[in-house]
C-alpha cells in the first residue's frame, strides 16, 4: 500500500484510534495483510508513532541483517525496534489499539495527526504537525538539495 495525505484524527480514552476511511477501502488483506504493527519512534526531535501494514513490517522484518553474530550497535538496534513493535489487530469499527506503554513513550495527546509516508503511516501531535506546516513546506527545496548531495558524492574506496 501506498500512503499519502494527512487526516486529523483523536485517541479515545480507551488508546483506539480509527484508521482512516479511505485507506481502509483501499486494505486489501489478502496482500496487506489482517493486522497493522506499530513503531514508536523519534524522528528530527519529533515523537511519533509509525503504523506498518503486516506484510510491510514482515518485509522489513525480513530485510533485516539476519546473523548469529551482530555487531553491538546492530544488536541493540534489532531488539529495540522488535520489542518496541506492537501487532494491532482492528475492531469492527476499524480502530486499532495503541498500546499504553507506546502512548506513554511518545507522549502523545488525543488530538493527532495521521500522516501518509510512503509505506507507512505516522501518528503524530496535531499541534506540533499543524505548527511546522510553512516551515516544513518552505524547507523542501534545500532537503532535496541535501538529499541530492549526498547521492552524487564521490564515494571514498581505496582507489585515491
Amino acid at each position: 500500500m501506498l500512503f499519502t495525505g494527512e487526516y486529523e484524527h483523536t485517541i479515545d480514552a480507551k488508546g483506539r484510534l480509527a484508521i482512516p476511511a479511505d485507506i481502509r477501502g483501499q486494505w486489501d488483506p489478502a496482500k496487506d495483510g489482517g493486522v497493522w504493527f506499530s513503531l514508536p519512534w523519534i524522528q528530527k526531535g519529533e515523537r511519533l508513532v509509525r503504523l506498518y501494514t503486516e506484510t510491510g513490517f514482515g518485509r522489513l522484518a525480513a530485510a533485516r541483517q539476519a546473523s548469529l553474530d551482530l555487531e553491538d550497535d546492530e544488536a541493540e538496534l534489532q531488539t529495540a525496534l522488535f520489542a518496541y513493535a506492537n501487532r494491532l489487530e482492528p475492531d469492527s469499527a476499524g480502530r486499532i489499539r495503541i498500546s499504553d506503554r507506546t502512548l506513554r513513550l511518545i507522549n502523545l495527546p488525543a488530538e493527532v495527526m495521521i500522516v501518509g509516508a510512503g509505506d507507512h503511516l505516522q501518528v503524530r501531535d496535531r499541534a506540533a504537525w499543524l505548527a511546522r506546516d510553512a516551515e516544513r513546506f518552505a524547507s523542501l527545496p534545500d532537503l532535496v538539495a541535501r538529499l541530492r548531495s549526498r547521492r552524487h558524492r564521490p564515494s571514498h574506496g581505496g582507489d585515491e
